[in-house]
């Protein structure tokens, strides 16, 4: 069986992240340096030391995860492993793309980050606080999902199929009462739960087009190259290397739905269920369980953990 690099989004963020990393190996530590100097802020600091309410910023969040899941790629390259050798696909849910596309050669690690600083306070500034929301929705096939989005959603207001995490977890986004409205559905529909996520702004909806328009103003400046494998795409859920429709699909993915159970199915239609998960956290590690049982996970976010995956690769 093929390995498949995966790589979290938002919400796998915790305060000391990557702090273990940095005190043990040289080249994440060059990462991380890496990242302070792009942004011209000390986003490391924060990680390490808080506080958690600034952490948690979109536009904080999303280049700081970014740059532990990298920070672990570049340990790993160090040691031996090459992502051409040793991996068939690289994915990343939402914001995790770019960490998957960082760590395959595609986008430069400073450009990257200064992309997700911008795409996490352009998410911000497109709605305003308390106008959208998010809820997750336990229990239910994502078909009946979209079905309750859709019966949600009454005249301008939005309700959308935002995230398709797993079987069973399904995310929607859009307006604060057309969410509030699918949560009741939901209920009604079966669902083992349903709850508003505590989230500041409603991502992957249609909502997010203002944020999805100064995406592609910034990605039509950025160099992106071929990447050394092909990134299994959120937007599309199968495997895309040209660069040109590696720049469309950021751009579409602001406002088009994670397709991340679809995208694991693939990878494991396709002979590369094995995952390695970079980064904080094991968010992916624990939906492979639930997604297929074809799939098996690692995670690798300590020094202990990179440690044991390179003795066993």
């Amino acid at each position: 069986m093929a390995r498949a690099f995966v790589f979290p989004g938002q919400g796998s963020q915790a305060v000391g992240m990557g702090r273990a990393l940095v005190e043990e190996f040289a080249e994440a530590r060059a990462v991380f340096a890496a990242v302070d100097d792009a942004l011209d802020q000390k986003l490391s600091h924060l990680m390490w030391e808080g506080p958690e309410s600034e952490l948690t910023l979109t536009e904080n969040a999303q280049p700081a995860l970014m740059a532990v899941s990298v920070a672990v790629m570049r340990v790993l390259e160090a040691n031996g492993v090459d992502l051409v050798k040793n991996a068939a696909y690289v994915a990343g849910h939402s914001l995790g793309e770019y960490s998957a596309l960082t760590s395959a050669g595609a986008l430069d690690l400073a450009d990257t980050a200064r992309l997700l600083k911008l795409r996490g306070q352009a998410m911000q500034r497109a709605v305003p606080v308390g106008v959208g929301a998010m809820a997750a929705l336990l229990g239910l096939e994502f078909e009946t999902v979209v079905e309750v989005a859709a019966e949600a959603g009454k005249g301008d207001e939005i309700c959308a199929a935002a995230n398709d995490n797993a079987v069973g977890q399904v995310v929607v986004s859009g307006h604060a009462a057309a969410v509030a409205r699918a949560i009741d559905l939901a209920k009604a529909r079966g669902a083992k739960r349903a709850m508003e996520l505590p989230v500041s702004a409603p991502f992957h909806c249609a909502l997010m087009q203002p944020a999805a328009d100064e995406m592609q103003e910034a990605l039509s400046a950025a160099k992106i190259s071929p990447p050394v494998v092909p990134v299994v795409a959120n937007v599309c859920a199968t495997p895309v290397a040209d660069p040109e429709d590696i720049r469309r699909l950021l751009v579409e993915q602001v406002t088009a739905s994670v397709r991340w159970r679809e995208s694991m199915i693939w990878l494991a239609d396709n002979d590369a269920g094995e995952l390695v998960e970079l980064g904080s956290g094991k968010v992916l590690t624990t939906m492979a369980r639930r997604i297929d049982a074809r799939l098996s996970a690692t995670a690798l976010s300590t020094p202990d953990e990179i440690r044991a995956f390179l003795e066993e690769k």
